[in-house]
């Protein structure tokens, strides 16, 4: 009997023939539907963010103006104080005795200016009766300019100990926040030692450098030099977060634009002021200070939108017979965690895929 060979595809066919004949269907390709957005052109605000470090408005050395031992510090390192505020003592007994020798001798000026006073104005009497010389009369007149001029000495010497004598107490010449103290009671002072480093942070100054983009939009806005310090006095009002994240309550100014670019980093040193009327900043705080700045016609979408494919920035662009094609595109983030601007790479009125753009696969059918 003659064998039959039946081609190895054959049972394929029966088993395929054998679930259709029991009503089972085939996988069908299943299609997700996408939502869209058209693109426009809005105006936003955009925050600029940069890296900034905080320095009191003024930074003073504090020195004693006398030499003498170091009898008290009044305060104690991180301490706040106000302008006026004692911070040390130097013993002031030296210069409490010069003062009294200072004063006693004005009280001798003073009585022989009297004296000298009281022979002039007789000898003046006795001339006009001429009774004496005229040699006489000016001999008592110039002992009398002679007294005046040492009681106006002496008069200065009172004034000079009085001064070195509050020189003994030093005060706080600003309001801030006192730094290291690197002296210690009983120690010898002089002009030359420093007491410490006071830090004036009744204003704070941010400093911190900013992109050239600032220049050009000084410029595209037909900004002159002489009319710089009004251009940044209409700057909006700039915002200092800390580290953690925390914003800082008071708004700051911009005060200072440097015009000279700094080869190394393309950037411009640039100062903030901040109000800081509870002392709850410090010089070194570093942070970042945040400036507002409006964009007026440009096209934002949702940061869904935007596929982030290793160097490369993609949207889905549905295109007319409804199949997704990406697009590269230039963004720049807005700072709300939803939007962003696209600089190039869409037009007004194309139509992009947003929810659900990172399962979309080039040339698929967008649904929506």
């Amino acid at each position: 009997m003659k064998k039959m060979h039946f081609p190895k595809w054959a049972p394929m066919i029966c088993a395929i023939a054998a679930l259709s004949s029991c009503g089972l269907d085939m996988p069908k390709e299943t299609q997700t539907s996408f939502e869209t957005l058209t693109v426009k052109k809005q105006d936003v605000t955009a925050p600029m963010k940069f890296s900034a470090k905080l320095k009191g408005e003024t930074d003073v050395t504090v020195t004693p103006q006398v030499s003498g031992q170091l009898m008290r510090i009044a305060v104690v390192e991180g301490q706040q104080v106000r302008k006026g505020d004692v911070l040390f003592v130097i013993d002031s007994r030296n210069a409490q005795l010069t003062l009294e020798a200072a004063e006693a001798n004005l009280e001798a000026a003073l009585a022989s200016e009297a004296s000298a006073k009281l022979e002039y104005e007789s000898n003046k009497n006795l001339f006009e009766k001429k009774i004496v010389s005229r040699y006489m009369l000016d001999n008592s007149e110039n002992s009398y300019k002679r007294a005046q001029a040492s009681v106006a000495q002496a008069r200065a010497s009172v004034n000079r100990a009085k001064v070195d004598l509050g020189f003994c107490t030093v005060t706080a010449p600003v309001t801030g926040v006192i730094g290291e103290i690197p002296v210690r009671t009983g120690d010898q002072v002089s002009p030359l030692t420093q007491l410490t480093m006071l830090s004036g942070n009744a204003m704070m100054r941010a400093e911190f450098s900013v992109t050239e983009s600032l220049i050009e939009e000084m410029v595209q806005a037909g900004v002159s030099d002489s009319e710089k310090q009004d251009y940044m006095d209409n700057l909006p009002d700039v915002t200092f977060v800390m580290k953690n994240g925390t914003e800082y309550p008071h708004k700051g100014r911009i005060t200072s634009l440097t015009g000279v670019v700094n080869d190394a980093t393309g950037s411009l040193s640039c100062k903030a002021m901040f109000p800081n009327p509870d002392g709850n900043l410090y010089s070194g705080i570093q942070g970042t200070v945040v400036i507002e700045r409006e964009e007026k016609d440009v096209i934002v979408v949702p940061l869904n939108a935007v596929v982030r494919l290793q160097d490369k920035t993609l949207v889905y662009k549905v295109q007319p017979d409804s199949t997704a094609s990406a697009v590269s595109v230039t963004t720049e983030d807005i700072g709300n965690g939803q939007d962003c601007i696209v600089r190039n790479g869409l037009n007004v009125g194309d139509k992009i895929v947003t929810v659900g753009a990172n399962n979309v696969t080039e040339g698929q059918k967008v649904l929506f």
